[in-house]
């Protein structure tokens, strides 16, 4: 009895430090220790306490080739942490263009939603990757997709002073008179970021006309 205890911790232990391995390995990109686990049976969708996998982690750091390798050892591209997050968000939240562009090769879905309703756009407008946004609208990325607030990407690319991202999800079709669940537009937004002191915005110079900073300032003055 006391043989197959010691025995259980034994595995149990062997097991930790193979995860361990495993998931820093993903997370820096050392494709032998992760061949190596996955030959021997490992799970590719073990996680943290968190829900994080491997994926999510190579995702963020910016490894296709890892990407590619966990993919085609069957992970979960869909496999979700405990905010909802999935593998695309992770991605977008982690900035390389060629791990989105993987993802997307094995059907990942552009317009997935985490538990607060934000998709890949949303994210990747939020942590300014241009180049990212750029690729999510080619693809047909939902512009106009709102998440829990009622904002959409334009929404948060006016508030973070995004100006290139701005420009490119109005050419793309975003509408500039959404309300959000407060009732904000984006152009009241602006004037907003313009009443706090120090704070400066380009972004109502290309705000068409549709949304006209007379209107936004009657509003404000109501």
């Amino acid at each position: 009895m006391e043989n197959s205890k010691v025995l259980r911790c034994i595995f149990a232990q062997a097991r930790l430090v193979a995860f361990t391995e495993f998931m820093t390995a993903s997370s820096q990109g050392h494709m032998d220790v992760i061949f190596k686990y996955l030959s021997k049976g490992g799970n590719p969708d073990v996680h943290d306490e968190l829900n994080r996998t491997a994926l999510h982690l190579a995702c963020l750091e910016g490894h296709p080739p890892v990407v590619s390798m966990l993919l085609e050892r069957g992970a979960d591209i869909n496999f979700p942490d405990r905010l909802g997050s999935v593998a695309m968000h992770w991605a977008c939240r982690g900035g390389s263009l060629r791990v989105v562009q993987a993802l997307t090769s094995h059907g990942a879905d552009l317009n997935v939603k985490d538990k607060l309703w934000s998709t890949p756009l949303h994210v990747a407008t939020r942590t300014g990757h241009v180049v990212i946004v750029e690729y999510l609208l080619s693809c047909g990325a939902k512009v106009n997709a709102t998440d829990w607030e009622g904002d959409t990407a334009l929404h948060d690319a006016v508030r973070l002073n995004r100006y290139k991202i701005v420009k490119m999800l109005i050419l793309a079709g975003a509408d500039v008179t959404h309300q959000n669940n407060v009732g904000l537009i984006c152009i009241i937004i602006c004037h907003i970021i313009l009443l706090l002191p120090g704070n400066t915005t380009l972004i109502p110079c290309v705000l068409p006309g549709g949304a006209d900073c007379s209107a936004a300032g009657q509003t404000m003055a109501i």
